[in-house]
């Protein structure tokens, strides 16, 4: 038992170092390629996320009911548990 938990907690470990380097990081003052576009992403995400305007998420309501999207995910994903 205690050898399992040993061996789960270094894969552990060595999972979330392999993860941090894997992040790209600036060397020597300088940020590589691969960090300016990994930040290029990040920001136009950011950007294209912009907040809606109570009047256009109703109208995407309205639009959803009239395709049916609504009446099929209500079916699909709230069937109830009987």
């Amino acid at each position: 038992m205690k050898i399992t938990m040993i061996a789960l907690t270094f894969a552990a470990c060595a999972v979330t170092s392999l993860a941090h380097a894997a992040t790209p990081v600036a060397v020597g003052g300088h940020r590589s390629a691969v960090a300016q576009a990994a930040e290029t992403q990040w920001f136009q995400g950011i950007a294209s996320a912009a907040p809606k305007t109570r009047a256009q998420v109703r109208q995407e309501l309205v639009q959803a009911e009239k395709d049916g999207q609504l009446t099929n995910l209500n079916h699909s994903l709230y069937s109830g548990g009987a």
